[in-house]
């Protein structure tokens, strides 16, 4: 198996959605901006977008994989798979139903500052109505591509996403043609696309499992096991999704601050994407099939070359987005109804949120350490000091600095998090730096600040072309870009701080 070209697969189709996720974005910003309107779709967007996150990025594979990958032959997986499958569609459903009912309760929860303006917050409830059951359909689907992934299948979980970003463009257009509500649209977009997205996984998951509706559950003790196993992975591996959940809590309570932080966060995800989400996603059930045939070596092996890859690709990534944040924003957000205030506030977001990428990638690599071997519970003890000190971080200094404060809580919190990862992980002898890995990460620091220093001088030698208010100022953000990445590259090639070989290895 080509470890970077499964990384690469999965990466490129993840950008591919993200990129179409900025394009519906930009048309989101240019149409309602930061307004009350468009807080009120973040929001019930963001719920069902968060459980989505939360099982689609790592959750679900972590607690199913190394399960599923254990049965001696495939009519054993089958079953235990489909009654795992059964087993959601009852509690989802149930769980979809009782959130429907209860609507305004739920956005209580998570937006009690709207409370303060009933219209913002009735508007935020109807949304939610429309867009939650889309919870109910992107969980069976991040079920089925957990066992796509299983079977080393990654390129058709990667791309159901785009789905989602397609529904979101053509209800944008749609509601500009014909003068229609852009946020009930877009809300209706999402309900739409989770079906859609369910039936094409059902189609390509076919050849491995087809699932079959009833009650009679095999396994039991399994599913058990599994269940114990799912609720701390969760928390675990979405530990990024809940503190994004926690600042939409705290940012209600300041004007547009959800949207200045929606915004900072679908830029961050994109180079995340890459370093952290799809690394951790191919490597966990190769890991997993390593630790099973007990093959120490290559374990070790595959846990360095991993984290050396995520930091290869997340620090010249974080260098970019803490030097160019307000370049970057301005470029893809900066025209109609976001204004130069809106452009100052999430650009300030996003720096913060820059020096926080390397440790956001490392986490998910990090806690599938622990999954890859079943232990679940020591991430969850970990996630949860996580997001206590990111409460407390952001709550202290809200009244002074405001929904920045929110920023700098994830980002401390996650570093924080990545330090006791690693105390833990060479205590328990899970994981320590080989030598090649000390030699690289070196070199790699050196390229980095290298191509970091080439960036800065060439968005203050074009910063007159970034004053503009037309679009041809992204041409010039991705001519520095490009030319950054290719800068980087190129150093790395000569000091040799990466080498595509050691991620082709035999299959497991």
């Amino acid at each position: 198996m080509n470890i970077l070209k499964s990384v690469g697969s999965f990466g490129g189709l993840t950008i591919i959605s993200r990129i179409l996720g900025y394009i519906r974005d930009i048309l989101i910003a240019i149409f309602i901006g930061t307004s009350y309107l468009a807080d009120a779709f973040f929001v019930a967007f963001r719920l069902p977008n968060t459980f989505r996150r939360l099982f689609a990025e790592g959750s679900f594979n972590s607690a199913f994989i190394p399960m599923y990958t254990k049965f001696k032959n495939k009519k054993q997986s089958y079953l235990f798979a489909n009654s795992i499958f059964n087993f959601l569609l009852i509690i989802l459903l149930g769980f979809v139903f009782l959130c429907e009912i209860f609507m305004g309760g739920v956005m209580f929860i998570i937006s009690p500052g709207f409370v303060e303006d009933p219209n913002k917050f009735e508007v935020a409830k109807t949304l939610s109505r429309i867009t939650f059951p889309f919870l109910l359909f992107v969980s069976l689907s991040s079920f089925l591509s957990a066992i796509l992934n299983s079977n080393n299948k990654f390129a058709a979980s990667a791309a159901a996403p785009i789905i989602l970003n397609i529904f979101f463009i053509i209800s944008i257009f749609i509601s500009s043609a014909y003068d229609k509500s852009f946020v009930q649209n877009m809300s209706l977009a999402v309900f739409f696309a989770g079906i859609v997205q369910f039936l094409i996984l059902v189609f390509c998951t076919r050849k491995y499992f087809l699932p079959k509706l009833g009650f009679n559950f095999i396994y039991l003790k399994n599913i058990k096991d599994f269940f114990k196993r799912i609720l701390p992975s969760i928390f675990s591996s979405g530990i990024m999704q809940i503190n994004i959940l926690v600042g939409t809590i705290i940012a209600s309570f300041q004007s547009s601050a959800v949207s200045y932080l929606y915004y900072a966060d679908r830029v961050y995800q994109l180079p995340l994407a890459l370093t952290g989400i799809a690394v951790g996603t191919v490597i966990l059930p190769v890991l997993s099939k390593s630790l099973k045939s007990k093959s120490d070596k290559i374990v070790k092996f595959l846990q360095n070359r991993s984290v050396e890859l995520s930091l290869f690709l997340s620090a010249p990534a974080a260098a970019g987005l803490i030097i160019g944040s307000e370049q970057i924003i301005s470029c893809l957000f900066g025209y109609g109804s976001f204004d130069n205030e809106s452009i100052k506030q999430t650009s300030r977001a996003l720096e913060v949120f820059g020096y926080g990428l390397p440790a956001f990638s490392l986490l998910k690599l990090y806690s599938n350490f622990y999954f890859a071997r079943g232990n679940t519970k020591f991430p969850f003890h970990v996630s949860i000091i996580t997001v206590i000190l990111n409460i407390f971080i952001s709550i202290l200094f809200f009244n002074k600095i405001g929904f920045i404060s929110i920023a700098f809580g994830t980002t401390i919190s996650c570093w924080i998090s990545i330090f006791i990862y690693k105390f833990f992980l060479k205590k328990d002898n899970f994981y320590e730096f080989d030598k090649i890995f000390i030699e690289r990460l070196s070199k790699i620091f050196v390229c980095t600040l290298i191509m970091a220093s080439i960036l800065y001088f060439q968005f203050f030698y074009f910063s007159y072309n970034f004053e503009t208010a037309g679009i041809y100022k992204l041409f010039y953000l991705i001519f520095i870009i490009s030319s950054s990445i290719v800068v980087y590259f190129a150093l790395s090639l000569l000091f040799r701080s990466f080498s595509i070989r050691d991620f082709r290895i035999k299959s497991i």
